[in-house]
């Protein structure tokens, strides 16, 4: 497995870093988060709905959601959520720091959800993949060329 390190924990380290990022620069260069407020809490709301409609599905499937070791996973989850995006708990944080970028009102904050999605496919999303078709073998890669990593 490649990273140790919970997604949660990337979360907060990832948050963490762009606002201060955000504290460190002076001005928004006229960007206001307040325009965008909106726009802010319908996708922090999405967020929520795919985060917890994808954990809702690991546990209808009694199967872990442990991202750490995916090699214990009981069963290959495909259903509901599942039949669009192999990765909707990654996406979920995604939308959530884009949604933190917009609030800090920072633009130069939008390199981070990028560096987000390369570190997540690099450290964690490959290596899970490994792990899963070595243990699903055809039935996963039939689900991988069903089904893309986000969305």
């Amino acid at each position: 497995m490649g990273t140790k390190i919970p997604p949660l924990v990337l979360l907060v380290f990832w948050m963490a870093t762009m606002w201060l990022v955000a504290w460190l620069l002076p001005g928004s260069f006229g960007f206001s988060a307040d325009k965008y407020a909106f726009l802010t809490w319908c996708l922090f709301g999405l967020s929520g709905i795919i985060g917890v409609v994808s954990l809702i599905a690991f546990f209808k499937m009694r199967t872990t959601v442990d991202p750490l070791h995916p090699e214990k996973a009981s069963k290959l989850v495909v259903t509901g959520i599942y039949r669009y995006s192999r990765n909707p708990m990654y996406l979920a944080i995604l939308i959530l720091l884009i949604c933190w970028t917009i609030r800090l009102g920072q633009p130069i904050n939008f390199v981070f959800p990028a560096l987000f999605i390369w570190y997540m496919n690099r450290f964690q999303i490959i290596p899970e993949e490994r792990a899963l078709q070595s243990k699903f073998g055809s039935h996963y890669t039939a689900y991988c060329q069903k089904v893309r990593r986000w969305v």
